[in-house]
């Protein structure tokens, strides 16, 4: 990959410079885009960085920097630019190079060769089995799924989890609210008021009449848990494991962390009950103590929460992400505190926090669902505008930023929405190679040509062999952030480049061949690029629209 080699070369160059300049190299070297009145490919920003400790301005030291790297076989020119970066513009056989190694192995390309290989446990929606999922918890799968798709796609090794909360009182108000409406009785105070209820309690066979309340509970969860396990395969979303709450109470798993954290001394008896004692502690985010185990005996979700976690843990994992609804975000704190108790480092934890979705027709506010009269249900909206639609939206905002998802733009079929205009990029490409094939440009006998580059120097060539080179960044990007916007907006930008290019350079012409070829070396890359990428947001690339 071509940035990664030019990172290595830098680095290698620029680590003599920094030595005299009396700085450190700014760590994991970053390499930034220019603006465009800057004529150039890639900016360096290390002087800037390093102008403080240097002791020196940083325009004098983006001068030396840009004399060190004179040379290197990826870089053309590299020219100092106030206040104190450098300006890389690439040679154009290096770029060309990289475009053929992406046509070559598109399925590897964005991998972090030599990067951390740590093992990293994602979890979430993890809806209670209460009822149906809605349409928030799309966005959370969305998060969730294409994280660990691009975490594994650098190389790390992720892994995807859905807790399942099957214990407790939520799930046994479940089963009081499911007999009550079989018999067309009110649910019990605090139960379950929805018409998915009602029509859940009815579609059991004639027996459940002498159902108890347990039995009830036991059905409702195995039902309500097969919708959930349903929807999640209909948008794309496969868990390498389905977590159940009841596997800590039959293994003593609360027990065996309450014992863990009175070993390391973090818990207190106060009025009969035991509390988790941080709030005075130096590294504490909460504000308080707080209650593991009630006066009664019964242990608090929060125990249960706190023994998940260690079992986590426990299985290898060095770093546990959950995915959380914007209403848990008091949560946060707390759960920190109690990860620190147990002993592991802060950052082996982190918390995303996703915000709530607006729901729109046209200008239109859509506020609740027809079917159940409560919340919009995520199948509804799959249903109504596909899987691809929804994930692409969802990927394309910052989690911690609101989200206004217009149903009608979601199901045009134009420019004007973006998932649409990614992937007929895709099919479009994919129709030239056609035509490409019926003209004896391309075939099983005439496989694509090595890269030459003298033959794709027009600037809107030029433009698209760049962003290409960028796909990796994005992807690393993505993991710095902890979300999958940057690809999103990646590839709606690499679509947005082909269109210039596809007007201005004519692919197909049995009359250039040579040309014709290279060009259609150029479309590949931007094909695979762009189908590697909506794959890994769970999108699909279809090869005709």
């Amino acid at each position: 990959m071509l940035l990664a080699a030019l990172r290595k070369s830098l680095a290698s160059r620029a680590g003599d410079w920094a030595k005299a300049a009396g700085a450190e190299l700014p760590k994991d070297l970053p390499l930034t885009i220019p603006p465009l009145k800057m004529q150039a490919d890639i900016c360096l920003p290390w002087p800037l960085a390093m102008a403080k400790a240097a002791r020196k301005p940083p325009l004098e030291l983006a001068k030396s920097l840009a004399e060190s790297l004179h040379g290197l076989i990826e870089v053309e020119s590299a020219q100092p630019s106030p206040p104190g970066f450098v300006n890389l513009k690439l040679n154009n056989s290096a770029l060309c190079a990289n475009l053929k190694a992406v046509t070559l192995s598109p399925q590897t390309y964005g991998r972090d060769e030599g990067g951390p290989a740590r093992k990293v446990l994602i979890e979430f929606v993890s809806a209670n089995p209460t009822g149906p999922l809605h349409l928030a918890s799309g966005r959370g799968a969305t998060l969730g799924d294409s994280l660990v798709r691009i975490l594994n796609r650098l190389g790390r090794q992720a892994s995807s989890e859905y807790y399942v909360n099957d214990a407790g009182n939520q799930v046994e108000r479940l089963g009081l609210s499911l007999h009550a409406r079989r018999h067309g009785q009110e649910p019990p105070e605090k139960g379950y008021q929805g018409q998915y209820v009602t029509d859940l309690a009815k579609s059991f066979p004639p027996e459940a009449d002498s159902w108890t309340p347990a039995r009830w509970q036991a059905e409702g969860i195995k039902a309500l848990l097969a919708t959930h396990r349903e929807d999640m395969e209909a948008f794309g979303v496969s868990f390498d494991r389905w977590f159940r709450e009841s596997e800590l109470h039959s293994k003593d798993a609360l027990k065996a962390a309450l014992g863990k954290l009175k070993a390391r001394g973090m818990v207190y008896e106060k009025e009969g009950a035991v509390w988790l004692g941080t709030s005075g502690a130096a590294e504490s985010e909460d504000d308080k103590d707080r209650v593991l185990i009630k006066a009664g005996g019964t242990a608090t979700y929060f125990l249960a929460d706190i023994a998940y976690h260690e079992d986590k843990f426990s299985r290898g994992f060095s770093q546990c992400i959950d995915i959380w609804g914007a209403d848990h975000h008091g949560y946060v704190p707390r759960m920190k505190t109690a990860i620190a108790a147990l002993g592991y480092p802060p950052e082996s934890f982190h918390v995303i926090i996703h915000q709530l979705i607006h729901l729109f027709r046209g200008a239109e506010a859509v506020k609740m669902s027809k079917r159940t009269g409560e919340f919009v249900r995520l199948r509804e909206v799959v249903e109504e505008v596909g899987r691809d639609a929804c994930r692409f939206f969802f990927a394309m905002r910052t989690p911690d930023s609101h989200l206004n998802f217009d149903l009608e733009l979601a199901k045009k079929q134009s420019s004007e929405n973006p998932v649409y205009y990614c992937q007929y990029v895709h099919a479009r490409i994919c129709s030239i190679f056609k035509e490409a094939e019926k003209q004896g440009l391309f075939g099983p006998d005439m496989p694509l040509p090595g890269p030459n580059g003298r033959l794709l120097t027009a600037p809107e060539e030029r433009a698209l062999l760049l962003k290409i080179a960028w796909f990796p960044e994005a992807l690393k990007e993505c993991e710095k952030l902890l979300s999958p916007h940057p690809l999103a907006n990646y590839v709606l930008e690499l679509a947005g480049l082909y269109h210039p290019f596809y007007e201005k350079c004519r692919v197909v012409d049995p009359k250039e061949e040579e040309t014709s070829r290279a060009r259609l070396l150029l479309c590949a890359g931007v094909r695979d690029v762009i189908r590697e990428g909506l794959s890994l947001l769970g999108v699909s690339a279809p090869e005709q629209m």
